[in-house]
C-alpha cells in the first residue's frame, strides 16, 4: 500500500486523525500549510480536502484567494497521485490549467479524481496524465474546475 494511503487509514480513525494526517501532509509539503488543507478523503483515483473560509486565505474583495484554491487542487492531486501511482513509477507536476466560474464565499472542498486505466501505461518512456480537479461551494457549486497535468515516468 502507497505511504500517503496507509498513514491515511491508520490516522484517519483515531479521533483527530484527519487533522493529524492534514499536518504531516503539509510538513512534507511546507507551502501546502498557508491554506491548512484538512483533508476528508484520500483513495486511489480520488483525494478531498477543505480549504475553510477565513481572512487568512481572502483576497481584496473577501472571498478565498485564486492562488489558495489552486494549492488546494495541487494538495488534493498530490495525495491522489501518492495513493494511486503504481509502484515502479514516480510523477511530478507540469502544468494546471483552471477556469474561476463563480466566487469562493464559504470553505472550499478541493477535489481532484482519475480513473483507474488512466495509470496503466507503460512508464518506460514517460507519459502524460491528466488529474481532473474542482471546487466547490458548501452550497455546492463549483467555483473552480480544471486539470492537473502529471508526467510519469519509472522510478530510477
Amino acid at each position: 500500500m502507497p505511504a500517503v494511503l496507509d498513514l491515511w487509514k491508520k490516522t484517519s480513525a483515531l479521533p483527530l486523525g484527519d487533522r493529524v494526517f492534514s499536518i504531516a501532509f503539509s510538513r512534507k509539503a511546507p507551502y501546502f500549510a498557508s491554506i491548512r488543507p484538512r483533508f476528508t478523503v484520500i483513495e486511489p483515483h480520488r483525494a478531498e480536502l477543505v480549504i475553510r473560509d477565513r481572512r487568512r486565505v481572502h483576497n481584496h474583495i473577501g472571498s478565498v484567494h485564486a492562488i489558495a484554491l489552486c494549492n488546494g487542487l495541487e494538495a488534493a492531486m498530490g495525495a491522489l497521485a501518492e495513493s494511486s501511482i503504481p509502484r515502479g513509477q514516480r510523477w511530478i507536476p507540469q502544468g494546471m490549467e483552471v477556469t474561476y466560474t463563480a466566487r469562493a464565499s464559504s470553505d472550499i472542498t478541493c477535489i481532484a479524481e482519475t480513473d483507474p486505466e488512466q495509470w496503466l501505461a507503460d512508464a518506460g518512456e514517460g507519459y502524460h496524465l491528466p488529474v481532473r480537479v474542482r471546487g466547490v461551494r458548501t452550497d455546492g457549486t463549483v467555483v473552480v474546475e480544471g486539470e492537473i497535468r502529471l508526467w510519469v515516468t519509472a522510478r530510477r
